[in-house]
């Protein structure tokens, strides 16, 4: 899944390019912070380029691993047997085969119906049986683990989930991950890049974690979504386990369920930016072929050679490369990169930002003061999304009043009929649960003296903002 690291790469280039002379791009680096990493596989992508691979292997990371339990490790993966360094099919004559060429398309094979003769069998992907035990790439590093099963939420074992490793954040990449975002609490949102098939995906992963989405966080959720299928045409927003398939383990769920986190994994890449038209379920559809013939000038595909195999005899191999079918092509890398960014900037721009928007103040005689102040949050996300709520993820948003003598200090439910929870201790400092999306709070001292005083909100996920009041 590599172009993840092309789009995120592109985001901190395209931030960084544009920040001296585009106003929007400076006003919102001036509220928000962003961490990119742009890769959690490094390994994986390094073999990806370097290696013969197919266009989805490695899934996995490196760590050495005894698939068919023989006690041998990897010693039986693919194989590039014409050293091109690409991963394809292989093919052979055989008139009981259950494939044939498509007469309009020398390159394409195609599957033969209940009651015709074949003239081909597939026998699968580049390979010998290196450990002759009677199967081939069995054992290889292309698919040892999934990363994205690791993570410390919902997790299940392998024989429940398959590319589940020992236990969770048992792979150094994860655990790094996890590790940093335990430690900036200030993180509000995320996104992470995945390949392909053109989806804007939400959680849950598994269906028994539905709880996790409130409809308060959904309406959120359904607003980012549905702002992302506009801006990258061709991209779907979908739930994990209703539209795609159930996973467990997955980084999304942990983000949100573990975290309260407002996150969303982009699966890159469509078929739709072939032709500007959504793809077709029919197994006759050309439009792999069309679009390398036309537009790549039929450099995607390597055309069909013979090859003398050890075990299987005279064979032939082609197919697509590694680079074509999940990756995009060059010429469409930069313009899904900047919209896929566009996604995560308004992601991230609809984080929560807080002002102090008014302070109110009534005399109430003998040198006391009412204080009343508005504290509003203009944009979609919530200081606390209801699972930061149900399990007191974050500490309550402080709203806090200094320059004064504080006597009480409360938390105002009904301002028109002047209903509010006084606070007990520290009145100075009013902790409130959360500031909703496009909403705001009330808060209320009485307080002696003080001529000037500041009234600061500061959150965890909201950031800090203060208004003072001079007489």
């Amino acid at each position: 899944e590599v172009q993840g690291a092309e789009f995120s790469l592109y985001t901190a280039w395209y931030l960084t390019e544009s920040f001296k002379d585009n106003k929007a791009i400076q006003e919102l680096l001036g509220d928000k912070v962003f961490y990119i990493v742009p890769t959690i596989n490094p390994d994986g992508r390094d073999s990806y380029f370097h290696k013969p691979n197919t266009g989805s292997s490695p899934r996995s990371g490196l760590i050495p691993i005894d698939n068919d339990r023989d006690g041998l490790v990897d010693e039986d993966g693919y194989d590039d047997l014409d050293k091109d360094n690409e991963i394809l099919l292989m093919r052979r004559k055989n008139p009981n085969g259950r494939y044939r060429v498509d007469p309009a398309n020398p390159n394409r094979m195609i599957q033969v119906g209940p009651d015709e003769k074949g003239e081909y069998e597939l026998l699968g992907l580049e390979g010998i049986d290196n450990d002759g035990d009677g199967l081939v790439n069995e054992d290889g590093y292309t698919f040892e683990y999934d990363p994205n099963r690791d993570w410390g939420w919902n997790w299940q074992p392998n024989y429940i989930q398959n590319g589940a490793y020992k236990y969770p954040f048992s792979l150094p990449e994860t655990r790094a991950v996890a590790d940093f975002v335990l430690k900036h609490p200030n993180i509000a949102a995320a996104q992470s890049y995945h390949n392909a098939g053109g989806m804007i995906l939400r959680g849950p992963g598994a269906e028994n974690d539905v709880t996790t989405y409130n409809a308060a966080d959904l309406q959120v959720y359904d607003a980012l979504g549905r702002k992302g299928e506009q801006l990258i045409p061709g991209y779907r927003y979908l739930v994990v386990y209703k539209d795609l398939y159930s996973a467990y383990g997955g980084e999304l769920d942990w983000l949100n369920g573990s975290r309260g986190i407002f996150t969303f994994s982009n699966e890159l890449w469509t078929p739709y930016l072939f032709f500007n038209k959504d793809g077709t379920r029919d197994p006759l559809d050309n439009s792999n072929y069309e679009f390398d013939r036309w537009l790549l000038f039929q450099d995607a595909f390597v055309p069909w050679h013979e090859f003398n195999h050890p075990q299987y005899g005279k064979i032939e191999i082609g197919g697509f490369k590694k680079n074509f079918g999940r990756a995009h092509p060059g010429f469409l890398l930069q313009s899904d990169a900047h919209r896929n960014m566009s996604f995560t900037l308004y992601h991230g721009y609809h984080t929560p930002k807080l002002s102090v928007d008014s302070i109110r103040e009534r005399d109430l005689g003998d040198g006391l003061k009412e204080v009343t102040a508005v504290i509003s949050n203009s944009r979609l996300m919530p200081t606390h999304s209801s699972q930061d709520l149900k399990f007191n993820i974050e500490r309550p948003d402080h709203i806090t009043l200094t320059g004064a003598k504080v006597l009480a200090g409360m938390v105002v439910e009904n301002a028109d009929l002047n209903l509010a929870t006084e606070q007990k201790t520290t009145p100075e400092t009013v902790q409130v649960r959360n500031i909703p999306g496009l909403g705001s709070v009330t808060v209320r001292w009485i307080i002696q003296g003080g001529g000037n005083y500041t009234v600061t909100v500061d959150s965890r996920k909201g950031g800090v903002a203060s208004r003072s009041r001079n007489p």
